[in-house]
């Protein structure tokens, strides 16, 4: 049974790995599977064999058919940016951002002739940069039924190495397009409330979510406090989010499995209580079966509320499992009750072997099962439970480290010790008390969770004070072998050589980051969307070219792109900074950078910027690699009122074959003055592609001039701008177009031979455009 089951989930993973679905030859295997059991059934190895194989196409081809399901339901490419009248339903829990609210959309009809929509997109409604315009006092609910005009495009994210794939979380949410509310359309609430189960329990954690908010209005954790109770994650702050990771304990800020375990353990007891109260009662449902159900009932009930994530999902399939082993008198054991909840995981949900979170839950609950079974010469009492509690988390610390270190390249030292705190207090008091008051509103029991939070706040900003073990991204075989090595040294005392595991971890905790050799330079487009950042490593050197946009107050692409591109690659250190001109969105990320990444010098056409100003004639060398600024000239600087995309810094990067020119947001006039002063320096084999493709740069000569093989234009997917221009395009004929927006993050090598790739294309997944 064990073994079908990982088959099943093996299956499952490998189609989430293919660039396109199958077609029908994985079924018809599993099918022909099926006959050969059928004609070798009394050979036993035979058997064995096919039944695994036959499991793990089972896994394949229902994620295939899923996947197949899914894709058909998509927004035809004809049908992107224009304007469309459809009528739907607040599908889940809006959530606000800095000038409007986004939520899901369930589209019941489509009133405009001819159109065709997915059945569920996600929306984006903004406001007016006033409060008095902010949609005539028009707010939206879960469960409401609504007539809008919408805008829509197909699924679209950033893709780079090492990066959330937001498709992905897409395509697994089944939301098969995004948009917006045209602003200056009438929309119009039709019903108050429909009703269905879904919206029902949306309807529900939005009041709750109102109530905490009604009696701690202007509180710093209230947002820890809602996501504790409902899951909804959206409220908590940056800078909050930065001090969970910082300490370790981020799995606790969401509904975890710790949770639900929790509440379905305080239930049966309370059922059980009671249940035994009534003599009558017994003789008709024994108190344990009862306080089972009791339990199961209100994992399930809590899980939904919570939105049904990963860990919530696996925790109550779990907790089914388990419960209807107790009903029926039968012990599945540990093993089989774990695997039994991924197999129903993966079933209802074959996209959440994607998300990190079910990587990291399932392993934890797995390491917790290997280090708490009952073992022989245990003791008891309250020594035994400390060194118990100690033993569990040391488990789950070392045990959790290589997926740690490859998904987000990071782990903290203090990680132990916090969670150590904060376990016992946020799952036994503080959650019990926010869920308490969602039944029972009664204001001071908010306040008194509220305080112990600000408690247990202070105690983890402390402990951030202490190192954060920060390395590349292991090789994924590193990983495994490291994996292996956690379960050899997790094993009982008297397993023999446990100290020879800790020889296992070792190539993932220290495995070098690849570099260039001498010589030789990497230049690395990132894909930031409407915007710049590149990458430019040599042998021992590092260099940033712009920090990408500001996407909003909350985020930009230096927090979420740069630096973990630079962390997982092993940039520990910025050499050279350039900042080439002040526009945001290329300079947006540039605070998120100088506060994670030490920088030691710093290029800028920005007046107010701490550092050099960038001057054409300044030229360096690094590792046999040749840096040269040929714009703005120091006249530059001079003339009042210049544009800013006419001081951006130009830099040329060659080694002994081949040459790099990264021009920024240069425009017409720039490069005429580059091809009167620089002529001979401008001949590179690849050329970022000035302005994005604007039809204000790129000028006939200039391109001429530059003659390069291979141009990359940064540009952002079906932007307000229209870049690049369709003309601009033409004039690029004779070299190979790369764009950010179709093809990804771009990676250049020069080396003795130029190369050329995109991630994209090496990264394809089946639901990648579409």
């Amino acid at each position: 049974m064990r073994s079908n089951l990982i088959a099943f989930a093996l299956g499952v993973g490998l189609l989430q790995v293919q660039p396109a679905l199958p077609g029908l030859l994985p079924l018809a295997g599993a099918l022909a599977a099926a006959l050969l059991l059928i004609l070798f059934r009394r050979q036993p190895l035979a058997r064995r064999g096919l039944s695994i194989a036959m499991c793990a196409l089972l896994g394949f081809s229902w994620a295939a058919l899923r996947a197949d399901w899914r894709l058909h339901d998509e927004l035809p490419a004809e049908w992107e940016g224009r304007d469309v009248q459809v009528v739907g339903v607040v599908a889940a829990l809006p959530h606000g951002f800095e000038r409007g609210e986004r939520f899901e959309f369930d589209v019941e009809a489509v009133l405009t002739p001819d159109a065709r929509l997915p059945r569920r997109v996600n929306l984006s409604w903004y406001h007016g940069w006033r409060e008095d315009e902010w949609r005539n006092g028009l707010a939206i609910r879960p469960g409401e039924r609504w007539r809008f005009t919408l805008r829509l495009k197909r699924p679209h994210g950033n893709a780079n190495p090492h990066g959330f794939d937001y498709e992905a979380w897409l395509f697994e949410r089944s939301l098969r397009a995004t948009g917006y509310v045209r602003p200056n359309a009438d929309a119009q609430r039709l019903d108050d409330f429909v009703w269905r189960p879904g919206y029902a329990i949306e309807r529900l954690r939005d009041l709750i979510r109102r109530s905490f908010f009604s009696v701690l209005p202007e509180a710093p954790y209230v947002g820890v406090l809602v996501a504790l109770a409902i899951g909804d994650q959206q409220a908590i702050p940056a800078d909050q989010w930065r001090l969970f990771r910082q300490t370790g304990v981020t799995h606790l800020m969401s509904i975890s499995g710790l949770h639900v375990t929790m509440v379905a353990a305080l239930f049966a007891a309370l059922a059980g209580f009671l249940w035994r109260r009534s003599e009558r009662a017994l003789l008709w449902l024994p108190a344990p079966k009862l306080a089972i159900v009791a339990g199961w009932l209100a994992a399930g009930g809590y899980s939904l509320l919570a939105g049904f994530a990963v860990p919530a999902q696996r925790t109550f399939y779990m907790l089914s499992v388990v419960a209807l082993a107790l009903c029926s008198n039968r012990n599945l054991g540990a093993s089989r009750s774990l695997l039994l909840a991924m197999f129903f995981v993966l079933v209802l949900d074959p996209w959440a072997v994607l998300a990190a979170g079910f990587w990291l839950s399932f392993a934890a609950v797995g390491l917790l099962f290997l280090v708490g079974t009952a073992r022989l010469g245990s003791a008891r009492g309250w020594r035994s439970a400390l060194a118990h509690w100690g033993t569990t988390q040391w488990a789950v610390s070392v045990g959790t480290l290589p997926l740690m270190l490859l998904l987000f390249q990071q782990f903290s030292l203090v990680s132990p010790a916090a969670n150590a705190l904060a376990i016992p207090l946020v799952s036994f008091v503080i959650t019990p008390l926010a869920l308490l008051f969602a039944v029972f509103p009664w204001p001071l029991l908010l306040h008194v969770d509220h305080w112990l939070l600000a408690i247990l706040m202070e105690c983890l900003g402390w402990l951030a004070g202490w190192p954060l073990w920060e390395q590349p991204a292991p090789p994924l075989p590193a990983t495994l072998l490291a994996l292996v090595g956690v379960v050899w040294l997790l094993m009982p005392r008297g397993f023999p050589a446990r100290w020879l595991a800790l020889c296992l971890l070792l190539p993932a905790i220290f495995a070098p980051a690849e570099r260039p050799k001498p010589g030789d330079a990497w230049v690395d487009v990132l894909d930031v969307g409407q915007g710049l950042a590149v990458v430019v490593r040599t042998a021992r050197h590092a260099l940033l070219y712009d920090t990408g946009p500001l996407y909003s107050a909350e985020s930009d692409a230096g927090q979420r792109i740069v630096v973990p591109y630079l962390r997982a690659t092993g940039v520990e250190r910025i050499d050279t900074l350039v900042v080439t001109h002040r526009d945001k969105d290329h300079s947006g990320g540039l605070v998120a950078v100088q506060e994670a990444v030490p920088i030691g010098r710093t290029l800028s056409s920005v007046g107010e910027l701490a550092g050099e100003r960038c001057v054409a004639g300044q030229a360096w060398n690094w590792d046999g690699v040749r840096f040269s600024i040929l714009h703005p000239s120091a006249s530059d600087y001079e003339r009042p009122n210049a544009k800013t995309n006419n001081m951006s810094c130009v830099l040329r990067i060659e080694n002994a074959d081949h040459s790099v020119l990264l021009t920024s947001d240069i425009e017409a006039r720039d490069e005429q003055a580059l091809l009167g002063r620089a002529t001979a320096q401008l001949r590179s084999d690849v050329l970022l592609v000035p302005h994005h493709g604007s039809g204000t740069s790129s000028t006939p000569d200039f391109v001429a001039a530059v003659g390069a093989r291979e141009a990359i234009i940064p540009v952002g997917y079906r932007n307000r701008f229209q870049h690049p221009r369709p003309q601009v395009v033409e004039r690029y004929a004779g070299s190979r177009v790369w764009r950010s927006d179709r093809d990804g993050a771009v990676h250049i090598r020069l080396a003795d031979e130029l190369a050329v790739s995109a991630y994209r294309s090496e990264y394809r997944r089946y639901w990648h455009a579409r």
